[in-house]
């Protein structure tokens, strides 16, 4: 069987940038299960799998547009301090913003004495990856992964790897509430105001440390 949309693949892969520094891998833990075409991979790396066998390996360069994006000067904001409730936050610091779009991480880049500046790019934005890939498995989802968009059973081992890559995650799983958007996930929904309304970024609901 051929990977497809919707088809479930198991994969071994191991992702470097390009000074060759290894970001992630499966060696040495449990091979990725994934479902194929449902938002769990960069784009550059899910359009090389398709049609791909069991057995095949391959090397594969993925451009930051096809990886996380290109980085976005506008996703760097300043908001007042007074929007973390009296938090302590240092530079380097992640939150869980609350934006018109849901949750979404930011990292703090700098703290003054009236604001907090916020980044909001994916901390791979702007980076071109490189993949190693073996395909170890192929085969049919079944109805109720099609419906929930993640893979079942005892295969399923996705879950131990969440946030590879920088990947911050959909939430797929809304039954076990893990956010696992392993190699990328898209993670481009980006809400450019979410650092000038008082309910956009730690606002209303508040920011949570992530």
């Amino acid at each position: 069987m051929k990977v497809s949309h919707l088809s479930v693949v198991t994969l071994d892969y191991s992702v470097s940038d390009e000074s060759g520094d290894v970001l992630d891998s499966t060696e040495g833990r449990e091979p990725l299960v994934y479902l194929h075409g449902a938002g769990f991979l960069v784009p550059g790396l899910e359009k090389a799998l398709y049609d791909r066998e069991i057995g095949d390996s391959f090397e594969l360069d993925v451009a930051a547009a096809e990886a996380y994006g290109e980085y976005e000067d506008d996703l760097v904001q300043s908001v007042p301090g007074e929007l973390f409730d009296g938090m302590e936050v240092a530079e380097g610091d992640t939150f869980v913003a609350d934006t018109d779009d849901g949750h979404r991480p930011v990292t703090v880049v700098e703290v003054t004495e009236d604001f907090v500046k916020v980044d909001a790019n994916h901390p791979l934005a702007g980076v071109n990856l490189h993949f190693s890939v073996a395909v170890r498995d192929v085969r049919a989802a079944t109805a109720e992964e099609i419906a929930h968009g993640h893979v079942h059973g005892a295969d399923d081992h996705h879950h131990g790897h969440e946030g590879c890559c920088g990947g911050h995650g959909h939430a797929h799983d809304h039954d076990h509430g893990d956010d696992h958007e392993c190699c990328g996930g898209h993670g481009h929904d980006h809400d450019h105001d979410h650092a000038e309304k008082a309910d956009g970024c730690c606002g209303g609901g508040g920011c949570g440390r992530h």
